[in-house]
């Protein structure tokens, strides 16, 4: 159920919003300016209504606060207040809220605006989603894991705990769509993205399909020996796999891979950038050595 957090210093108003809201959302409030930041920032509510004449704080400097925030600035905001007139409602829009209630209250238009607002934020974040998952394989995209990789390398700085990253590409996978066409190439894809989820088996692992017919795995918590043993599983398993045929006179596909291994403690220096280009140049070696095989940054 979507959320609605409720703020206003008037008891009456929240009792009437909480009366027409409570059935289609979960409701919280607040009844000043600096619980309100508190609470957004604690239980991200999916929209807010904020009154504009508050004794404490009004909703001008509430709403300055909120957009200041990474954490809060993407919450749609609704003034809600008995100020009238197109330049108290041109303030609030000029300021970044989404839309503007007037008092005394209409039920059916508070719901209105309300739940049109929810639909599109809804709209947005299918779109966002769409934008974070490749659509071939179903599995999270380049650009998702950019975004991903960055709060893990931060949660291990923090932590100091090893993290490690395996570059997964399949061999001559160009002469593999040459030989049996590319629709068979995207089989082989499809099956390997789903592999990934039978042997990546902690919550916090994450695989991502890097581009072509690279996949990245992220390992958090994880130190060399635990890399190299999930990288020989998921190369192991790909040699061993079927891919299904979308021709029956075609016999069963095989395709083998290569991956590159790199394992960083944040604590100790480096960046990013640095950490994936490494397992890159890893990858590279893997496959000028014969390919099929493991290779890790550092190893001779």
């Amino acid at each position: 159920m979507n959320s609605v957090l409720i703020v206003d210093d008037q008891e009456t108003t929240i009792t009437l919003l909480k009366d027409i809201l409570n059935k289609e959302y979960t409701v919280y409030t607040a009844e000043n300016g600096a619980d309100a930041i508190n609470e957004a920032e604690r239980l991200l509510p999916d929209i807010i209504l904020l009154d504009i004449l508050m004794i404490d704080m009004d909703g001008y400097t509430v709403l300055a606060e909120l957009k200041k925030s990474s954490k809060t600035k993407a919450i749609p905001i609704i003034f809600i207040s008995s100020l009238s007139g197109d330049v108290n409602e041109a303030r609030g829009l000029s300021l970044g809220a989404v839309d503007y209630i007037t008092k005394p209250f209409s039920p059916g238009i508070v719901k209105l605006r309300v739940r049109n607002q929810i639909m599109l934020l809804e709209q947005f974040r299918t779109i966002e989603r769409l934008g974070m998952i490749d659509q071939l394989t179903d599995i999270p995209n380049r650009r998702s894991f950019e975004r991903h990789i960055n709060s893990e390398w931060g949660r291990a700085l923090r932590d100091n705990t090893a993290i490690s990253i395996l570059l997964v590409d399949l061999d001559l996978f160009r002469k593999y769509n040459d030989a049996f066409g590319h629709e068979q190439g995207d089989a082989a894809l499809v099956s390997i993205a789903k592999l990934f989820s039978k042997v990546l088996r902690r919550p916090a692992d994450y695989v991502a399909r890097w581009d072509g017919g690279v996949f990245v795995v992220l390992l958090p918590n994880t130190d060399l020996n635990g890399a190299l043993e999930m990288a020989e599983k998921i190369r192991s398993k790909i040699e061993d796999m079927e891919i299904p045929c979308s021709h029956s006179h075609i016999p069963a596909g095989k395709v083998t891979v290569s991956i590159g291994v790199n394992t960083r403690e944040p604590g100790q220096g480096g960046t990013v950038n640095e950490f994936i280009s490494r397992a890159d140049a890893a990858l590279y070696e893997a496959k000028d050595r014969g390919r099929n095989r493991i290779f890790y940054y550092g190893e001779k």
